[in-house]
């Protein structure tokens, strides 16, 4: 099927309805022009006429009757000048005119110019051979009378014009009748073709827009396998084929997901088993029994609740959220049982903002980082150990809350707090290759999970010989969306 392109059909659209609409206004232009300027030559014909037919018939017989009466020389007189004005006109008229009726009477006008002419020239000849004072007048009377004529041929001239200004009216009247009427044929030409353009627009987007809308929702249902076939519309081709690949790239990244959410709950059973390993079981009893040979009834006691409430906090029934006041717990169950071993060497506080006791977090985050803090840190230093656990809000926002784990412990040397900080970095390590910080990363990568973009996950901070920070910042919020896998 042939590829049709929007923008070109659009591109001959508007390039006919522009052609069409601009071939009145040449015409309209051009046709302006030319009685514009007929108009403008006759108008200029007319006034030059109207002043040499003046020149010829008053100025000429007045300034000769000025010489033959004595009130001035022949030479000094300007019969000459005024014949030379006529004769420049008529040479002008005659070429801007194109009247074959208006040359004729230009061109009868240019005869009695050179008659008269020359009864003016005998005229001075005789003066000068010595005429007589009635022989004068009467050569004046010729002229007079040629003069008359003259005018006559012009006057007739004007007539023409004025007749030939007429016709050229009867033109602009019939050009605005052919103006209207093109105009007329233009306006149905230009509605034609803007509905021909608008069904040939329609039809091409019509579908195509339909089969995407039939797409989304079948999207929408869930229906990941729908595609949408290519429309060969130019400008339509690529926004199908992402349609289609964004469909193909949803449907393969939901199955990444719900992989990764199969392998997640692998990971946190390990996390699990990793919390209650068996050396911490086998310590616990042999503390248990230990003081019960002792015969240390109370402490006993403190004991067994305090494992027994900590396997509760643990197993929650499979839950996966449990409120910060049960986190703490689980952390005040856990060293209870440690202070009970450690007694000699572990001190530990806790600092809790109470207004966020009952905002959820996913559980398991402080235990393994106490467990770390005591086994990497405190048990490897000399002395009393100090732990300190602290649950409060990031900043004055109150938007995020930091949870967090010190210890005076023996710290990380630097190489090795790089090497932590690079393995928590890495979220495709293969956890099974982690030693010491397994801990450490599965609560890591479990932010990170949960979270999102909204954690940085696990901070540390240490030096060597100084003890030990880790932290993470979680949004401050127990709103959670259906199935408890996502905060809101």
């Amino acid at each position: 099927m042939k590829t049709k392109s929007l923008k070109l059909t659009l591109l001959i659209t508007y390039a006919s309805l522009l052609f069409i609409t601009i071939i009145p206004s040449i015409y309209s232009v051009v046709v302006s022009q030319i009685h514009t300027k007929r108009y403008s030559q006759i108008i200029s014909n007319v006034v030059a006429a109207n002043k040499i037919s003046s020149i010829a018939k008053n100025d000429i017989p007045a300034e000769i009757w000025n010489i033959i009466s004595g009130k001035q020389d022949f030479t000094s007189g300007k019969q000459y000048e005024m014949l030379g004005e006529i004769s420049s006109s008529l040479s002008l008229m005659h070429l801007t005119n194109k009247n074959a009726e208006s040359l004729g009477k230009l061109e009868v006008a240019a005869r009695a110019h050179t008659t008269l002419q020359k009864h003016i020239d005998k005229l001075l000849i005789n003066m000068k051979n010595g005429s007589s004072v009635t022989q004068n007048e009467n050569a004046l009377d010729e002229i007079r009378t040629i003069a008359s004529l003259f005018s006559e041929v012009i006057q007739d001239f004007i007539v023409t014009e004025i007749e030939s200004a007429n016709e050229t009216n009867k033109s602009i009247k019939q050009t605005s009748i052919i103006l209207t009427i093109i105009q007329i044929i233009i306006t149905i030409f230009a509605v034609i073709i803007s509905i021909n353009s608008f069904i040939t627009v329609s039809s091409t987007i019509q579908k195509p827009i339909s089969d995407m809308e039939e797409l989304s929702s079948k999207v929408a249902n869930g229906d990941l396998t729908a595609r949408i076939k290519t429309p060969h519309v130019k400008e339509l081709n690529a926004l199908a084929e992402n349609l289609n690949i964004m469909t193909s790239q949803i449907d393969i990244l939901i199955k990444k997901n719900m992989e990764e959410q199969k392998n997640f709950q692998k990971a946190e059973m390990k996390a699990l088993q990793a919390q209650i390993t068996p050396h911490f079981l086998y310590n616990t009893f042999d503390t248990i029994v230990w003081l019960a040979e002792e015969e240390k009834t109370d402490e006993v006691v403190k004991i067994t609740k305090a494992f027994s409430d900590f396997l509760r906090i643990s197993l929650s029934r499979g839950h996966e959220w449990i409120t910060i006041s049960e986190e703490l717990d689980h952390i005040k169950n856990y060293l209870t049982i440690q202070k009970i071993r450690y007694a000699d060497i572990l001190n530990y506080t806790i600092n809790a903002d109470e207004s966020l006791l009952y905002t959820k977090t996913i559980k398991f985050v402080l235990q393994p980082l106490v467990e770390n803090a005591i086994y990497h840190g405190i048990k490897n230093r000399r002395g009393r150990g100090l732990l300190t656990v602290t649950v409060k809000y990031e900043d004055a926002t109150h938007k995020k809350i930091r949870l967090m784990v010190e210890d005076n412990g023996a710290g990380f040397t630097a190489e090795r707090l790089k090497e932590v900080r690079a393995e928590l970095e890495n979220s495709n390590l293969d956890s099974e290759k982690l030693n010491s910080v397994y801990g450490l990363y599965n609560v890591n990568k479990k932010l990170k999970l949960y979270y999102g973009n909204n954690t940085e996950g696990l901070v540390i901070e240490s030096e060597e010989g100084k003890g030990c920070k880790i932290y993470c910042t979680i949004p401050a919020t127990d709103e959670l969306l259906e199935g408890g896998n996502e905060y809101v």
